[in-house]
């Protein structure tokens, strides 16, 4: 990538994103892969008078880990890095990764311990920490995405650089609209499902979480979604990617769980624990200049004119009162699907399309 383009994206990271100020203790978590662009970001952070701390991941070193940890170490709490993490006012996480599918043939039941044991880290690190998450492009993010790595970089680019302020306006009418409402319902062919956000709270997605952003997020009440869902695209989650998903919701919680692939890994992460048997959130995608399907939840989440559920744990700003170590969205392309979209009976999206 460019180097203005590295020193602009820097720039949205720690500028807007995290508003590093003099002073603050910052972590930069990254592979290695994402090189250029954690030194412009430890240069720009040093000048600032902040106190940047580099923390690399290598290739390898998760499957590395998870072929090799016992039991005991899996669920280690890690003690030192939620002393660190206690101290630290913003966090950049920047992902690069050599091989996506690094974890495909690990255990899903370790994977499962561990996020069970990192669970107070990560609820930490969500609610009382300022960071942000950006995927920096990779050879096997290009490939994931089937794009030739100069297109994939051009692309990622393109879908961070916007006046995100303005940006978030636009997303306004939205928001109050879904605030407002009791019950969101989503219908295609294969889809005919009620979530009731009555006094929940919607958010903009406004990229001072995820760089690029572009969604309206809220938490659906735990003990209501009524119906069935037939995802569009596969979703990847700890290497392992599933597709064809199918989900049937009774009061609530997850009755059925069915994959055309993978469907044992979904069916244990669904069994991970209580919270993950119900629903944590449902986003609406609102950037259209993010129009291609990546394999990349951090870009795929928020295609215009799509929407997504993630099962699991919910987040406090909406209101949300469900609790897992789980939290994995799964997308609906509404204009792939000629899908339909309703706020309290009212017919607010067609086919991708806002009608408000």
């Amino acid at each position: 990538m460019q180097l203005n383009k590295i020193k602009k994206i820097a720039d949205t990271l720690i500028n807007y994103s995290t508003k590093i100020k003099k002073g603050d203790y910052v972590q930069i978590i990254s592979d290695v892969n994402a090189e250029p662009l954690i030194l412009e970001i430890y240069k720009q952070t040093i000048k600032k008078g902040a106190y940047p701390k580099i923390h690399l991941s290598l290739p390898k070193q998760s499957k590395i880990y998870y072929e090799n940890a016992s039991e005991e170490q899996l669920k280690k709490f890690p003690e030192i890095s939620m002393y660190e993490l206690k101290n630290t006012k913003k966090v950049i996480y920047i992902s690069s990764p050599s091989d996506t599918r690094e974890l495909e043939k690990i255990n899903p039941k370790k994977i499962s311990i561990r996020q069970k044991t990192l669970e107070p880290y990560t609820k930490y690190r969500v609610e009382k920490t300022n960071w942000v998450i950006f995927d920096y492009p990779s050879k096997a993010l290009a490939k994931e995405a089937n794009m030739p790595l100069n297109t994939y970089e051009k692309f990622v680019f393109n879908s961070v650089n916007l006046d995100w302020e303005k940006f978030s306006k636009s997303l306004l009418r939205i928001k109050k609209a879904l605030d407002k409402t009791k019950e969101v319902k989503i219908i295609s062919k294969d889809t005919n499902i009620t979530l009731n956000i009555e006094n929940r709270k919607a958010v903009i997605g406004n990229g001072s979480c995820n760089m690029p952003d572009g969604e309206i997020f809220t938490a659906p009440v735990e003990t209501k979604t009524q119906g069935y869902i037939t995802f569009t695209y596969p979703a990847i989650y700890s290497g392992r990617l599933v597709s064809g998903i199918y989900l049937e919701f009774k009061n609530g919680k997850i009755v059925r769980a069915k994959a055309k692939e993978n469907e044992k890994f979904l069916q244990t992460m669904v069994n991970t624990d209580k919270g993950s048997h119900y629903l944590g959130e449902l986003g609406i995608g609102c950037n259209y200049k993010i129009n291609k399907f990546t394999k990349n939840i951090l870009f795929d989440e928020k295609i215009g004119g799509s929407i997504h559920l993630a099962i699991g744990s919910a987040y406090s700003e909406c209101k949300g009162k469900n609790k897992s170590a789980v939290h994995w969205d799964i997308i609906k392309d509404l204009k792939k699907d000629k899908g339909k979209m309703y706020f309290d009976n009212k017919l607010v999206q067609k086919e991708g399309k806002f009608l408000i």
